[in-house]
């Protein structure tokens, strides 16, 4: 049964055009191409991007918080309490009045103290500062090495000036050693974004953000053993242009440095709405549904790959509102409450408070302490959409 199944999915006619086999994509004649065996590689890779993100954290991204002045804030922890504690982890962490009032009743506590008790208990569980400005610390440098990387590995090529050349000769096309350890670490990297979502930290488009991985994780990986290494390094390298900017943006807004972290994300937006929105839909996609016709009739692994690009493209869409949203309010000047933000979260003052008594001043300064400009994108909060 096995055995049928694996020949199913490896059947011909799913994958490749009329009139061609997985014989035509084997190495010959001194030319090399693509093998989906090769993408085994990519497991232990991703495993290996884990550790040196963990090593990058501790040795470039928390010194580099300390040279922005990052500051952390000290918490206070909710007192142990097993009564409020297995309602917390079995049932809910914003409870009803109703609920708070029969906690009270249990735990001895008055309902202010419960209500208490439970911002105190969230807040232990959102992600700190350091941990948030450390992971867009990693992902900043990787997506800039792998745009610069990516640049190199396409300029040169004729394709990325006439793109009817993606599918000249295809699927006959030498596999180059730039484009094969390209796609390497690209697939690798995202596979451990998807290993370590579970520690990563949790914002409003978490969901959004598991599509995108998995989508991108699909097409490099189906683009790679059909042999469209042409047009998935432009991809790619499409996507890596505005990715490091974001990243820098959010690293600023975390030091608190506001006119960076605001002309860093002019700039995002700029490129993300001419790459994602204009770029993409109306060169790639043309690209990838278009050209290929008028070398081969349509077939269904035409129809898959053009179909998870239009699931990334919708994503885009959705991500490009919210950031048109930001960008209005950043060059209109308006300051508003991150809508993702858990405002009852703190308890008004006493909830935190500074680590070091000179920060507490400069806490409302521009170069101290993360923004609360209203930007859901740049402010990274650790409480999924409800």
């Amino acid at each position: 049964m096995l055995q049928t199944l694996h020949d199913y999915f490896w059947w011909d006619r799913l994958w490749l055009p009329a009139n061609l086999t997985w014989a035509d994509l084997k190495d010959q004649d001194g030319r090399a191409s693509t093998k989906a065996s090769d993408l085994y590689i990519t497991i232990p890779l991703a495993f290996l991007f884990l550790v040196i993100r963990h090593l990058f954290e501790i040795y470039v991204a928390t010194p580099l918080a300390g040279l922005l002045n990052v500051k952390e804030k000290v918490r206070l922890k909710a007192t142990p309490n097993p009564v409020l504690e297995k309602f917390y982890t079995s049932s809910c962490k914003h409870p009803k009045q109703a609920d708070v009032e029969a906690l009270a009743k249990k735990s001895g506590y008055t309902t202010r103290q419960v209500e208490r008790w439970f911002r105190r208990r969230r807040n232990q569980d959102r992600p700190s500062l350091l941990k948030k400005f450390r992971e867009s610390s990693w992902r900043f440098t990787f997506y800039l090495l792998a745009f610069i990387a990516g640049m190199a590995v396409i300029t040169d090529k004729p394709w990325f000036y006439n793109l009817r050349e993606v599918w000249e000769g295809y699927p006959v096309q030498d596999l180059l050693p730039s484009q094969y350890w390209y796609y390497m670490i690209e697939l690798s990297f995202y596979l451990s974004l998807l290993f370590s979502v579970a520690s990563d930290v949790k914002r409003k488009d978490f969901r959004e953000q598991i599509i995108h991985h998995v989508a991108t994780i699909i097409l490099i990986s189906f683009s790679w053993f059909t042999n469209y290494i042409r047009a998935g390094t432009l991809i790619m390298a499409l996507h890596d242009s505005s990715d490091y900017l974001l990243e820098s943006a959010k690293m600023f807004n975390y030091a608190g440095w506001k006119n960076t972290c605001n002309g860093i994300f002019i700039i995002f937006a700029v490129v993300f709405i001419i790459t994602r929105l204009i770029i993409l839909p109306f060169w790639m996609l043309h690209c990838t549904m278009v050209y290929p016709l008028a070398f081969y009739p349509p077939f269904f692994g035409y129809y898959f790959f053009n179909f998870m690009m239009v699931i990334l493209q919708s994503l885009h869409i959705f991500w490009a509102y919210l950031i048109i949203r930001m960008a209005q309010k950043f060059i209109t000047g308006k300051v508003v409450e991150d809508e993702r933000s858990d405002r009852d979260e703190t308890d008004e003052t006493e909830e935190e408070e500074p680590k070091t008594g000179a920060g507490a001043g400069a806490m409302a300064d521009t170069k101290n302490g993360p923004l609360t400009n209203g930007h859901p994108i740049l402010n990274n909060n650790h409480r999924k959409a409800e």
